[in-house]
């Protein structure tokens, strides 16, 4: 069998993980998030790949992905022009086959060393492995100001009523059984920043308990989250998932997508 243009020996072969990388403009911070990713995944003693989604960006993104050279962790393309980061994550998530699925930041602000614990859990059985930056045993180095670190408090709180027990919904690091991710993923209304306690909610929902697991994360430059221009629109969404997590499937015609109310979610 031929090679992957895209992916060397591994393309091959059907990958044990697959790994969603939600991108909007990223030329700057994808090329050294992808290679750190390769470099991890390439010594794992099982086949992975990636999967890169660009979020209608105007700079290239794409063109990185498209040009990325082969190698023994295949990286693929997918588009979503649906603005925010959850309906990236969504549309990498349905793109996905493999029994283990997952997805992080572009700018990999979680070390990567935690995706061996991940799929350690995930392989004894557990379904939903998340990193949590509120663990008592992660380290953290946090840059944000005195007021965003407030709002997270603030957006912690209104998370827990939506997803309990769980202490850190936003940490861009969230491994899952692959065939309960695709499900949920199908079920996804959320575009914005909050999409990660709908998909959360959900797996709970499905009878996927939540595994928080230590991570080592840094606060990594060029975030496009402002608590002033943002907080009134998640607020809205959380909102919004409170009501969707309360309608009966099939009670009411919906929408494919609720109309975005910001295409925030990206670090």
């Amino acid at each position: 069998m031929a090679p992957s243009p895209l992916g060397g020996e591994g393309a091959s072969r059907r990958p044990l993980l697959e790994i969603v990388i939600p991108a909007y403009n990223e030329e700057g911070r994808l090329p050294g998030g992808l290679l750190q990713l390769c470099a991890k995944l390439a010594r794992m003693p099982f086949p992975t790949s990636v999967i890169v989604v660009d979020n209608a960006s105007t700079d290239r993104t794409a063109e990185i992905v498209s040009d990325w050279p082969r190698g023994p962790v295949p990286v693929r393309l997918v588009r979503c022009a649906t603005p925010g980061k959850g309906a990236a994550v969504r549309a990498g998530l349905l793109g996905t086959t493999a029994p283990f699925v997952g997805f992080c930041d572009a700018d990999m602000a979680t070390d990567l060393d935690a995706i061996d614990h991940a799929l350690g859990l995930l392989l004894s059985g557990e379904r939903v492995v998340i990193g949590s930056r509120a663990h008592r045993d992660s380290r953290v180095e946090n840059r944000h100001s005195r007021i965003r670190e407030l709002g997270a408090y603030g957006f912690r709180a209104l998370a827990g009523a939506l997803v309990r027990g769980v202490s850190d919904t936003q940490c861009g690091f969230k491994f899952f059984d692959g065939v309960l991710a695709r499900e949920t993923a199908g079920l996804l209304r959320t575009p914005g920043f909050a999409f990660d306690v709908e998909l959360l909610a959900r797996c709970v929902e499905a009878g996927g308990r939540v595994r928080e697991i230590p991570v080592r994360w840094r606060d990594m430059p060029g975030s496009r989250f402002s608590p002033a221009r943002h907080t009134f629109g998640i607020v809205l969404e959380l909102g919004r998932i409170w009501l969707r997590l309360r309608t009966k499937p099939g009670s009411a015609a919906r929408p494919a997508w609720e109309p975005p109310l910001d295409p925030v979610g990206y670090p």
